[in-house]
């Protein structure tokens, strides 16, 4: 779980805890995110008047928001 993401950089690469987001996601996106949970921040969103989203992007181009405690970060292989 991330603490704290003012800390992250954008093109970090996050992981999503499946456990955490099976209840809100669409299914083709669940499908596709039990192949490869990994993808790289890029950007913010507000979703509501007090919490934020990280917007990840996974490799097939699909983007979609998480909480900060949805999400772990990821050492980077290079």
């Amino acid at each position: 779980m991330i603490k704290d993401s003012s800390k992250l950089n954008e093109g970090q690469l996050l992981k999503v805890d499946l456990r955490k987001v099976t209840d809100r996601l669409p299914r083709k996106l669940l499908i596709s995110l039990r192949k490869d949970s990994i993808g790289k921040l890029v950007g913010y969103k507000m979703v509501d008047g007090n919490q934020f989203g990280l917007v990840i992007e996974f490799k097939d181009g699909n983007s979609q928001w998480f909480f900060e405690e949805e999400l772990s970060e990821v050492e980077d292989a290079n």
